[in-house]
């Protein structure tokens, strides 16, 4: 409308059993890859131990993340099905190791679970939910919204499974 836009970017760690948001944060910037390791830690915080395995897509990689991770990590290098160039070993060793994992069957196969178990929650909270705007303003109180709006579709998961 010609005005300013407050956006966010919200952050969800989900467990594959269950489908539940094991963790959630937010924040208003875009870039993901300042929150892989932050993530990691809320979910150390809310389930008192780290899982074993993360997935995470392009956005989060660095060379940073994937040396300082407290866990195994597969971490997309770009966009799936497109070429990437080949990686300085010598100077992203973290990041070559990466690609040769991604190379291999395991690795594969593990980075195909990403999508569902990552993005479906995404899609419930706006379409089960219907939950597509925030109404609250300021950072703090967005995400003490986006926080609610996991715990919400967490207990709708719950009570399906009750349910089942």
């Amino acid at each position: 409308g010609g005005g300013f836009d407050p956006g966010y970017n919200g952050q969800t760690a989900v467990d594959e059993a269950a489908h539940i948001i094991v963790a959630a944060e937010l924040d208003n910037t875009a870039p993901d890859v300042n929150w892989l390791l932050p993530m990691i830690q809320s979910i150390k915080d809310n389930l008192d131990e780290l899982p074993e395995l993360g997935l995470a897509d392009a956005g989060y990689r660095s060379e940073g993340n994937l040396q300082d991770a407290p866990i195994e990590l597969v971490v997309a290098l770009g966009r799936e099905g497109k070429a990437h160039a080949e990686v300085d070993a010598r100077r992203y060793p973290h990041t070559a190791a990466m690609a040769a994992k991604l190379k291999t069957d395991e690795g594969q196969a593990a980075y195909r679970k990403r999508k569902w178990i990552a993005e479906p929650p995404n899609g419930w909270i706006k379409n089960v939910l219907g939950f597509r705007q925030f109404s609250m303003r300021g950072l703090h109180r967005v995400r003490a919204e986006w926080k609610l709006v996991c715990l919400a579709l967490n207990l709708r998961r719950m009570g399906n499974m009750l349910a089942d």
